[in-house]
């Protein structure tokens, strides 16, 4: 139970903080709408998500009024759909993605995930079709999103299929063009994917999880920042115990909201992932906590170290919270939902190659990074790799959310609005990986995934 000091700190948290359950995410296995007719498997689809998801938003909303806590999403996460049209033998794969849209539109949650394939040791005939499909997919479709998973510590590094999403991302740009790229803001390449994430775009609902579940990503990177202020000139052991104790307090509300929804829609409470998910509003940055800790900027030397105490903080303190713990858990870092990492960019203090140092020690990897729109696929490709190298070594969740802006340059933005806001065109190396990348084949697991 919650004593009243929490409650009290909980409400200063919402009013003054911005603390926020970022997402409720509804995980719906459709293993069982598989079939050899396209049309009747999509059928069941959209009658088993509008069944299980029908109360989804309904029941956020209510919590939302109960609790007085914001609850800024309520989503859906399914089977990655290679699997589920894996053994449909008429129709479109395409098809689906437009079903996921129809079902996802009907119940009112804002994105569905799980458009999604695993190919990080090969690639079936449903894979190959839906990876083709995929820069269709993300233009035709408003809330479907999309992720492939390339390499494991395990497997290593497909990089038939890296060299393919560097492709596949750049016709995505183009298809959405009129839109700065939004297609590719809803299409996530990973290393090691996590089953159960409830943060879009990556979401899917994996093969281990149960009928359906419900996994809650909480934020509250403004609240993290004003607890650090607090300790300002304490050494390094006072500031991560403070760090820790204050992600302890966001993810026992994070919980609480978890199984509340969960018991009143009859499924199973699954995880509560405790990733500090900054927006483009003012003080609810992660590159500000940074600050805080005494950098100038951003970027500057000292920002990966600062980044590391920060990501190991907040895991600490949630896993003391919760036995419950899953997704991503830790501290994302996209360019353009961080205003602090936006002006870090602006400045020329946060570069490519500063940010790839950064996803060394956090949660994810190089997120929602617009470049130039002439960029090729193969730069793309040997970025997807390095990030998916970085993963591989370190046994962790490394991804890649790329927009190469069509007819834009260096110092040009992409504007999107909302939670995914704006972001500066960062530049990338001229020089080629072609050759490098082209060579196809797989890059083979290290010594760390021989751990059986």
């Amino acid at each position: 139970m919650l004593t009243l000091q929490e409650i009290m700190e909980t409400i200063k948290m919402v009013q003054e903080e911005n603390l926020d359950i970022r997402t409720i995410t509804m995980g719906i296995s459709l293993r069982d709408c598989a079939g050899p007719d396209s049309r009747q498997s999509r059928a069941k689809i959209y009658d088993k998500i509008t069944r299980l998801a029908g109360q989804l938003v309904k029941t956020g909303e209510q919590i939302e009024r109960e609790y007085g806590l914001p609850i800024v999403n309520k989503r859906i996460s399914v089977t990655p759909m290679a699997i589920v049209a894996e053994s449909s033998v008429t129709g479109e794969i395409v098809d689906f993605a437009r079903t996921l849209d129809e079902a996802a539109a009907t119940v009112g949650v804002n994105f569905i995930g799980g458009y999604s394939a695993l190919v990080h040791k090969g690639f079936t005939g449903a894979d190959h079709r839906l990876i083709d499909s995929i820069p269709e997919a993300l233009d035709v479709t408003t809330r479907v999103c999309s992720s492939v998973n390339v390499a494991t510590t395990h497997a290593g590094i497909n990089m038939d299929a890296v060299y393919l999403m560097g492709q596949v991302i750049k016709k995505t740009a183009e298809r959405t063009a009129d839109r700065d790229g939004l297609g590719c803001a809803k299409l996530v390449v990973f290393a090691n994917v996590p089953e159960d994430n409830p943060f879009m775009a990556g979401a899917f609902h994996g093969i281990g999880e149960p009928e359906c579940v419900i996994n809650v990503g909480v934020s509250g990177p403004g609240v993290v920042k004003r607890a650090v202020e607090t300790v300002k000139g304490t050494d390094f052991g006072v500031l991560a115990e403070t760090i820790k104790k204050t992600a302890f307090k966001i993810t026992r509300m994070g919980e609480l909201v978890g199984r509340t929804a969960a018991e009143r829609l009859g499924v199973p409470f699954g995880i509560v992932d405790i990733s500090l998910a900054p927006t483009p509003a003012i003080g609810d940055s992660v590159a500000e906590i940074l600050e805080a800790m005494g950098l100038e900027i951003c970027g500057t030397h000292g920002t990966t170290a600062a980044l590391a105490l920060l990501n190991d903080a907040v895991k600490k303190g949630g896993a003391m919270a919760s036995s419950y713990v899953g997704g991503l858990s830790g501290a994302f870092i996209p360019l353009s939902e961080d205003a602090g990492m936006i002006r870090a960019a602006e400045a020329g203090a946060l570069t490519l190659e500063k940010l790839e140092a950064m996803t060394c020690v956090c949660s994810v990897g190089l997120d929602m990074i617009a470049v130039p729109g002439d960029t090729t696929a193969e730069t793309i490709a040997a970025i997807i790799a390095d990030e998916a190298a970085i993963g591989m070594i370190n046994r962790k969740t490394t991804a890649v959310r790329l927009i190469p802006a069509v007819g834009k340059k260096v110092g040009d933005y992409v504007e999107y609005g909302g939670l995914l806001g704006r972001a500066p065109i960062i530049p990338v190396k001229p020089f080629s990986s072609a050759d490098f990348v082209r060579r196809g084949g797989r890059i083979p697991a290290p010594i760390q995934g021989l751990t059986n």
